[in-house]
């Protein structure tokens, strides 16, 4: 929770057999009945993965880790938690550089905390982080060493007409990414996903409806407390298309050229190989259809918050509860 792991994942699909020292189990051999010299071999054997862990980076958070990202020089990554960022060295484990923190000096004056963070994909100097007020931060490391004053603040004006009890919680960002172009960021709040240009910080360009039909819900869902779930979100490799999360293992696939929109559902029942995903849809009242669900009926502890794209292909990984589902383009 307040610790972070270097690992090394590794394939083996052989093994050396025939040492001098040692017998078949791995027992050592008496010296005295070795008369001959052998000439270890390898042989084939079933694929093995094996992941080992290589450094960790401790004592350096006070609150549980939300975030880390791994900078584009590749020789920095940074860690962040509810108050505090941290700037580490892939080499050095027991020194970090603290370059935010939010904490005031009474934590009765506590207002917002970090939700996620994110390095520039190419700028490694640039970095985002969003709150728990809906607004996001672009710092730049090369104007101070504590980046406590922002060089951009992105936050939309809120629609009055809009505004219950519930507006502060949904309005929290549960997640940012930065668009493999580095022009756009996306956020991830409750309801919707927001995409912003770096040049524009005064309202988002576009903005998707995830899962509108959750707006009357929003009284049950803080009761059984999903209000403070946590979507992530993720673009495809050509920033085309984003995808996110939603209840009864549902996820949303937004494509941004042509603005059509499809809900997928990630379940054993229709996840055998090769089947086809047919679209779903929720009904909000009045008649429903034969294919439809109706909202009423959602499961709210079905519910999608991890999800991965492949860099370059269509292939995309989903974790549902307990279950990991890897879907892909139609193959002919």
């Amino acid at each position: 929770d307040k610790t972070v792991k270097l690992w090394k994942v590794s394939e083996r699909d052989k093994r050396p057999e025939g040492y001098n020292l040692k017998d078949e189990d791995g027992r050592l051999r008496d010296p005295s009945m070795i008369t001959v010299l052998r000439v270890p071999v390898l042989r084939p054997m079933d694929l093995m993965v094996e992941a080992t862990p290589r450094r960790v980076f401790a004592n350096a958070h006070t609150y549980h880790i939300n975030s880390i990202s791994v900078n584009s020089d590749y020789e920095t990554y940074m860690s962040a938690d509810d108050l505090r960022i941290n700037l580490w060295n892939f080499e050095i484990t027991n020194q970090s550089f603290n370059i935010v923190d939010i904490k005031p000096a009474n934590m009765e004056e506590l207002t917002e905390v970090i939700t996620a963070a994110e390095f520039h994909p190419h700028h490694c100097n640039t970095f985002v982080y969003s709150s728990s007020k809906g607004t996001i931060r672009l710092c730049d490391m090369r104007t101070a060493a504590l980046c406590d004053r922002h060089a951009k603040f992105f936050e939309e004006p809120e629609d009055p007409s809009n505004r219950s009890f519930f507006s502060e919680i949904i309005s929290s960002i549960s997640d940012v990414k930065f668009s493999h172009s580095g022009r756009y960021i996306m956020t991830r709040d409750y309801l919707t996903v927001k995409v912003w240009d770096l040049n524009m910080e005064n309202r988002p360009i576009e903005t998707y409806q995830v899962h509108d039909y959750l707006r009357s819900k929003l009284c049950s869902l803080y009761e059984n407390d999903c209000i403070f779930d946590k979507f992530e979100c993720v673009w495809n490799g050509s920033d085309s298309v984003i995808m996110t999360g939603s209840y009864n293992n549902f996820f949303r696939m937004f494509d941004r050229n042509t603005k059509r929109d499809v809900t997928l559902e990630a379940s054993r029942e229709n996840s055998k190989p090769r089947a086809i995903l047919k679209p779903r849809k929720v009904c909000v009242g009045g008649k429903r259809r034969k294919d439809e669900i109706s909202v009423d009926s959602l499961d709210f502890s079905k519910k999608i918050l991890h999800t991965a794209w492949h860099p370059s292909e269509n292939i995309i990984a989903v974790a549902a509860t307990n279950n990991l589902y890897i879907f892909q383009d139609k193959v002919n």
